[in-house]
């Protein structure tokens, strides 16, 4: 029996106290020059986005072992409910509020969602009501720590994961929204092309994750070199589906409209996204592996990724490219990795890390303002200067997310203890952080 404890439940009621107190009635909804079909097409994106994250669970889940898989799946599906929170409280003023010195948004800018139901549309997305822009980028804030936790996953205390999530998402996601996609953002008025979140969700997921891997230490059976199989890849398959398909309202719903170029977008998802499940498995031939379900699947993941910051930049022709260069790019990173003492349970470095990287460099290189006339021309069609600006975002959002991630790490297992002991560890995570358990066969 778990000894009680009523603070987090305090604080849960103290806070939807403190919201009926500011309720954020608004004036007047702003209604001149929405328009239906761009708000009826994000309703529909932003709902596609938010099913990547139980499709996460799913691939996440089919990856662990059978001790492990409900506090996996669990893992994202918390992350549903305590950032969709977040977000509202300070997460979104954090992201887009006013800047502050192009670092972070004012906290009190939207504090509760004051001033969203009536607030004048998004400067970027100018058709549709502010609140469907609020809640289209909350689903990003969302997925981002949940692609984190396969990177310790079948070790980590769920108290711990869920105070590194709610720190994550206000000092490193947060952060790096706002100086991404705000205006007067930083990296924004470097010139830092990012579509749909190569930087923002996949680099930072993916630096965060090896900061994790190495903070955590090894599982007591990979350091062994014990290693046991997955414990259902249907789940992963099921969960590559459900990514695929919810990753158009990711990259096509970040055009912030209905128009050519969320078609555009969606086309070059699609395609990087076959190219990259092919070279995995192609790649995994060439060193004389069988084909696998598993292989596509996790190559199909990495094209998706690497195609995000590039999706409403780059043709569709150069997006087949992309994804066959960072399908065999993660594939040997994986393959490194698994040679070395770094236990990075799921790869989520070498799938989301570096893919997130491949495409912050391929956008550097391929972008092009004949496909978007708010894009710079990269490097194949002479702008040296966006290509070289993208280098130095590289440079700076890898160690900034990687230096942060480590120190919250470090804060967090200061407060509560990261790691499970090894009896837990034996016992499996399912039992020992939630007295549940899959009944294999059942």
């Amino acid at each position: 029996m778990q000894k009680p404890n009523f603070v987090p439940l305090a604080i849960l009621l103290a806070l939807g106290l403190l919201a009926t107190f500011m309720p954020a009635l608004p004036t007047k909804i702003v209604t001149e020059g929405i328009n239906s079909g761009d708000t009826a097409w994000m309703l529909c994106a932003t709902a596609l986005v938010l099913l990547m994250t139980p499709g996460l669970a799913f691939f996440y889940g089919g990856m662990v072992n059978s001790k492990n898989v409900i506090s996996t799946m669990l893992q994202s599906f918390a992350a549903m409910g305590i950032i969709s929170l977040l977000w509202v409280v300070v997460g979104f003023s954090l992201s887009f509020g006013t800047s502050i010195g192009g670092f972070v948004g004012d906290p009190r800018t939207f504090f509760l969602f004051r001033g969203v139901l009536d607030g004048k549309p998004w400067a970027l997305a100018p058709t549709i009501p502010l609140a469907l822009f609020a809640f289209f980028q909350m689903k990003f804030a969302i997925i981002a720590p949940a692609l984190i936790t396969g990177s310790f996953a079948e070790r980590i205390n769920f108290k711990a994961y869920i105070l590194f999530i709610v720190l994550f998402s206000l000092l490193v996601y947060a952060p790096l929204a706002h100086c991404t996609w705000h205006p007067d953002g930083f990296l924004c008025k470097l010139g830092v092309l990012d579509f749909a979140g190569g930087t923002v969700v996949h680099m930072s997921a993916g630096w965060a994750a090896l900061a994790s891997a190495i903070y955590l230490k090894p599982r007591k059976l990979h350091a062994a070199e014990q290693v046991l199989p997955p414990a259902n890849i249907p789940f992963v398959l099921l969960g590559t589906g459900l990514l695929w398909f919810g990753w158009f309202g990711f990259n096509a719903g970040s055009a912030g409209a209905a128009n050519p170029l969320a078609v555009s977008a969606f086309a070059t998802t699609n395609v990087a996204a076959s190219a990259a499940g092919i070279a995995w498995i192609l790649f995994d031939v060439a060193r004389g592996k069988k084909l696998s379900a598993l292989g596509f699947c996790i190559g199909a993941v990495v094209g998706l990724v690497a195609i995000t910051p590039a999706s409403g930049f780059v043709t569709v022709p150069v997006s087949l490219f992309i994804g066959a260069v960072a399908g065999v790019t993660s594939n040997f990173f994986a393959h490194l990795r698994s040679k070395s003492r770094l236990d990075d349970t799921l790869d989520v470095f070498p799938c989301h890390g570096i893919g997130g990287m491949v495409g912050l460099i391929m956008t550097g290189i391929f972008a092009s303002k004949a496909v978007n006339a708010a894009a710079t021309d990269g490097l194949a069609y002479g702008g040296t200067a966006l290509f070289l600006t993208h280098m130095l975002a590289l440079v700076l959002v890898s160690a900034f997310t990687f230096g942060t991630s480590f120190a919250l790490l470090k804060l967090t297992d200061l407060i509560t203890p990261l790691r499970v002991s090894e009896e837990e560890e034996e016992l499996g995570l399912d039992v020992s952080q939630h007295e549940e358990q899959l009944l294999v066969g059942a």
